[in-house]
């Protein structure tokens, strides 16, 4: 297979004219291609009177194929092999079902890897399906009577679920490819597989998850919702079965060697119980900041130029980063296009905010969270020292909102004036919640709130117009990553406990969809292996 980069189009262009121009740039013809497939397209944007897009595409063809891409650079046109996840063989000797603690994406995909081998998986998932999940959210956003066990970062999907669904990842290991293949198979757009920016949607991505929920059962798994993890059961450092809480309050052990804990960065129940247990945990870094707003139009008009308002342009995103030599960094994070801002707590008496867009991005506003670096050692050297410090930010935001899931917002000229704001400007926040508006540096450390301002002028040079004086910030955005780490082994074990196996954002393992379902794939390739 041949795949080469670097095929400049004009805007609206189709996938046949990408296959001519191929052909036309390999110097074959498009009768040698027996078949075609969009690798990657982006946008360039960098001349706005000229807008085009680039692919990278990928062909079969019987010529010679080491011939064909001779006479271009490496980084052009070069021979590659088709992707192939090949499932390792199950090789445990115990007969036991091992047991996976939670539906986001890690455990998703480590279900679903260990039901391909056969080894009927149990999983417990604390909050419900997608179905009532996503009733149990409008319920929150409508009437702001929080469920505790099933929210926007517990159940079915996990956080993600109520997000942009983003699929960009930084990290490099094939497994990824499996990953985006399959959310493909199971609806996804397919234009996430070629896509520089590939997202999912969170209205799509819940038909997403839905199907691959009943492939797992197919497959033989089993899926318990609205059951809590509650106790490890443990003997001379081994696993030997977990209890769980039943929906009517009850509870359940079950024996098993394998769990799986893939429970997400906000089950902080959870993270208290493995501390309890004895596990070696160490503080870790993590983010927080603020949610801000633009008009999308304004956003489409500083990426996009005359060709702002194009149907043949999606709605314009952006990425910016200031890392001052001397200094904190600030950064921007889940970039939303054409979204909303979501409340999205998960504890009585804390606020928290996060983006959510669907698949058309097709709102008024766009938002990101603009995120600043916090690094260990927190307050004390206990290993959930960070965990409590996100608490006490979403407990502060919560009261400085009214107690009543009300979000604490600002308008950004007020901010760097260092002055409260009493009322809105031109951009209307989109908090299903509402917003009361106010000083946010009342929340946020000042060490986060200092960041920002510094950096607010250095990310308008790169994006002009982002320092409106009207976009609005909302706090606090407090749960982009995890504060803990779980330390696990070379075979991806806890150290203090065989059989126990860390696994995605909440270990401390991965940020973002992708990245936490490889690395639940990675857990249940080790749980096949059964080495220890």
């Amino acid at each position: 297979m041949i795949r080469i980069n670097e095929i400049k189009m004009p805007l609206g262009c189709t996938e046949e004219e990408v296959k001519q121009a191929t052909a036309k740039a390999l110097k074959i013809k498009e009768s040698d291609i027996k078949a075609f497939s969009l690798a990657r397209r982006s946008i360039d944007s960098r001349k706005k009177d000229n807008i085009i897009l680039v692919y990278s595409a990928e062909i079969e063809t019987d010529l010679d194929e080491e011939r064909v891409v001779a006479h271009f650079p490496q980084s052009k046109a070069f021979v590659t092999k088709k992707y192939e996840y090949i499932l390792p063989e199950a090789k445990r000797p115990f007969p036991l079902r091992p047991v996976i603690a939670g539906f986001g994406p890690a455990g998703m995909f480590a279900a679903l890897t260990l039901a391909k081998a056969g080894l009927r998986p149990i999983v417990l998932e604390r909050g419900s399906a997608v179905e009532e999940r996503t009733k149990e959210v409008d319920i929150f956003w409508t009437t702001r009577k929080l469920n505790t066990q099933s929210n926007v970062q517990f159940g079915e999907g996990g956080a993600g679920t109520f997000s942009d669904g983003k699929l960009t990842t930084g990290i490099k290991d094939g497994r990824c490819r499996e990953v985006f293949l399959r959310f493909a198979e199971f609806g996804a757009p397919e234009e996430i597989l070629y896509s520089a920016t590939p997202h999912i949607g969170t209205d799509k991505l819940k038909t997403v998850v839905k199907n691959l929920r009943e492939e797992v059962i197919r497959l033989g798994g089993e899926i318990k919702f609205n059951t809590q993890l509650v106790d490890i059961i443990t003997a001379n450092g081994f696993v030997q079965g977990v209890t769980y809480k039943n929906p009517d309050g009850t509870t359940t052990d079950i024996e098993t060697d394998a769990l799986i804990l893939a429970v997400g960065h906000s089950a902080r129940d959870t993270f208290e119980l493995v501390y309890r247990k004895g596990l070696e945990i160490i503080q870790k870094p993590f983010s927080v900041g603020t949610r801000i707003e633009h008009p999308q139009e304004h956003i489409n008009k500083a990426q996009y130029g005359k060709l702002w308002n194009s149907p043949l342009l999606p709605a314009a995103d952006y990425k910016l980063a200031c890392h001052p030599q001397h200094g904190r960094g600030l950064y921007t994070f889940c970039m939303c296009p054409g979204g909303t801002v979501v409340a999205a707590s998960s504890e009585e008496g804390g606020m928290v905010v996060n983006g959510m867009s669907e698949y058309a991005r097709d709102k008024e506003n766009a938002n990101c969270a603009l995120l600043v670096g916090i690094e260990p050692p927190f307050e004390s050297d206990h290993p959930l020292a960070g965990m409590y410090l996100q608490r006490e930010i979403e407990q502060k935001a919560f009261k400085l909102g009214g107690g009543d899931y009300t979000a604490p917002a600002q308008l950004l000229g007020d901010f760097l004036k260092n002055q409260a704001s009493t009322k809105l400007g031109a951009v209307n926040p989109s908090c299903p919640t509402g917003v009361n508006m106010t000083d946010i540096r009342l929340v946020l450390p000042q060490k986060v709130t200092d960041t920002i301002a510094g950096a607010i002028q250095d990310f308008d040079n790169k994006l002009n117009g982002f320092n409106l004086y009207d976009a609005v910030l909302t706090a606090p955005e407090s749960r982009s990553s995890s504060p803990i780490r779980i330390i696990r082994d070379e075979f991806f074990q806890a150290t203090r406990l065989r059989g126990l196996y860390p696994s995605g954002e909440g270990a401390g393992y991965a940020g973002g969809i992708v990245s936490a379902a490889v690395d639940g794939i990675r857990c249940a390739e080790a749980v096949l292996s059964g080495e220890y």
